[in-house]
């Protein structure tokens, strides 16, 4: 862990807010909320590929569409069948 990491642990600060963790929140199989993304690199029915400030995030399945989106969050709905963090 890096300094701020190891101060933000220490003073039980949200990882969301002083780092810019991602949040992805799921429901059931067919939408995904993600919060704290940068920007979208792939977007295909099959495969949506985001640059987050920690990580590429790939999210694989079927007819896969956003939803919505803005600066800050989107929300893909689809069949979901797999996340990846790379």
């Amino acid at each position: 862990m890096n300094w701020k990491e190891e101060m933000t642990d220490a003073l039980n600060l949200p990882k969301d807010l002083m780092l810019g963790a991602v949040i992805i929140t799921i429901t059931g199989k067919h939408e995904a909320y993600v919060e704290n993304y940068m920007s979208l690199i792939e977007y295909t029915e099959s495969l949506i590929r985001i640059q987050t400030k920690t990580c590429k995030l790939e999210i694989h399945g079927i007819n896969l569409y956003i939803s919505y989106y803005t600066n800050d969050e989107m929300k893909i709905t689809g069949e979901i069948q797999e996340v990846k963090y790379c």
